[in-house]
């Protein structure tokens, strides 16, 4: 009976001492297991942590990059409205290039106006606004070279008018200068001029004279010479007596010369000339005063406003021995 007690003593220690140890074993791997799970959790925290400042990283870098294309496309843009702004009057070539730049910025401003804008996006938007640059470049280009062209048009344009200029002066030059010749080469000759003192007597018989007192009337006569651009047709001739002081004999007519001015004319004459011949002209003219005047009388003829011939005749004082 004792055997089995004092076995039974014996068979309990173990026991006890194995359940212990599972105790502990329960225990560390427990602890154990906290650890690890605390550090996973810490780990997994860390690790989150980690992803986030990365991607908040990228949005950063990604705004970025949209607030870089956005101002490089701001002064692309206002480039070429400044372009077009100042150049809205050149050709179609300009226009339709404009089109494009249009069509680019608007492709543009809509990937740059979306928020969620992803990085294939934006990467498409700086292709274009790359290709933006170069056609606003390319215009600025063409708008240099159209100014240009232009500037010489106007130069060639000054240069022509300068010259038509000319040219019109040269005309009217020649025209005047073609005018006056045929005007000179139209205009008749008057040759063997003769002026006479006639004396007419009561019986109506006529004599020369040099009696300035025996002086009735001055025969005057000359011949129109053969012209053959002058034109058939009524001549008017003006005859201009001038007295021995010099002054004109006329009842206030005048006539209009090329050379001289206005002359006072003292007889006017209007004679049917015939292209080609000769015509012999004769008239007698007597002044308003009774007597003529001692010294020379001179005789101008006009035509055409031109001096066509002259004469003179020379009267004496009369006397017991003057020559009638």
């Amino acid at each position: 009976m004792s055997y089995d007690q004092s076995s039974g003593i014996n068979s309990g220690q173990p026991t006890q001492k194995k359940d212990s140890k599972k105790l502990i074993y329960s225990v560390f791997a427990l602890t154990t297991a906290l650890a690890l799970t605390w550090g996973y959790i810490i780990y997994d925290k860390s690790k989150s942590t980690e992803i986030v400042q990365q991607l908040q990283t990228k949005v950063i870098s990604v705004d970025s990059s949209k607030t870089a294309l956005e101002r490089e496309f701001n002064q692309a843009s206002a480039k070429a409205d400044s372009l077009m702004g100042s150049n809205n009057k050149l050709n179609g070539t300009i226009t339709a290039k404009n089109k494009d730049i249009q069509r680019l910025k608007a492709n543009i401003g809509n990937i740059l106006r979306n928020k969620n804008a992803t990085a294939a996006e934006l990467a498409s938007a700086k292709t274009m606004i790359d290709e933006l640059n170069g056609k606003v470049d390319e215009l600025y280009v063409q708008i240099e070279q159209l100014k240009n062209e232009k500037q010489q048009l106007v130069v060639e344009k000054v240069q022509l008018i300068t010259e038509k200029a000319s040219l019109q002066d040269t005309l009217q030059k020649t025209t005047f200068e073609k005018q006056h010749v045929e005007d000179v080469a139209s205009t008749l000759h008057a040759s063997d001029i003769n002026v006479e003192a006639i004396d007419v007597k009561h019986n109506g018989k006529e004599k020369e004279t040099s009696n300035a007192k025996r002086a009735s009337l001055m025969r005057i006569s000359f011949q129109l010479d053969e012209n053959r651009i002058a034109p058939t047709g009524e001549k008017e001739l003006y005859v201009c007596v001038l007295n021995p002081d010099g002054t004109s004999v006329t009842k206030g007519n005048t006539v209009s010369t090329r050379e001289d001015g206005d002359k006072k004319y003292s007889e006017k004459l209007v004679v049917n000339y015939e292209q080609g011949k000769s015509l012999p002209v004769s008239f007698d003219w007597k002044q308003s005063e009774s007597k003529f005047q001692i010294g020379i009388y001179k005789v101008e003829i006009y035509q055409n406003g031109y001096k066509i011939g002259e004469g003179n005749a020379t009267l004496k004082k009369g006397g017991l021995f003057a020559s009638r």
